[in-house]
């Protein structure tokens, strides 16, 4: 069965980069959410077996759907790859401490955010 990736940005543009990339691996059933809400809304639906998410979104920023996710006695197993505009060190170590696996800043090349999914899956 494939692996279920949930991919969490609120920018179409970005989010179909993520998508297409992911999709050139094949192997993987990508669901998107335009946002933190819908993402918390969607967990329980399809069960990820990894997160993407951006920081900067409306409603429910990115830092708290890694929380929520790494807090979740169902979901805390589930590595979470965070995709950003926010490169200080200081937004890479809270990303980290609140349990994201990998921190990626954006622009990134889909080649890296390949790499860390394979390491992670």
């Amino acid at each position: 069965m494939a692996k279920r990736i949930l991919v969490v940005e609120d920018s179409p543009m970005t989010r179909s980069l993520i998508v297409s990339s992911l999709e050139e691996m094949g192997d993987y059933t990508v669901i998107e959410a335009a946002n933190g809400f819908e993402a918390l809304r969607k967990l329980p639906e399809v069960s990820p077996d990894l997160v993407i998410t951006d920081i900067n979104m409306p409603d429910i920023n990115g830092l708290e759907v890694v929380r929520f996710v790494k807090q979740s006695e169902n979901f805390m197993h589930v590595p979470v790859i965070i995709v950003t505009t926010e490169g200080r060190d200081v937004d890479r170590e809270r990303g980290l401490r609140l349990g994201a696996d990998r921190y990626l800043i954006k622009p990134f090349e889909p080649d890296e955010l390949q790499k860390f999914v394979r390491e992670l899956l």
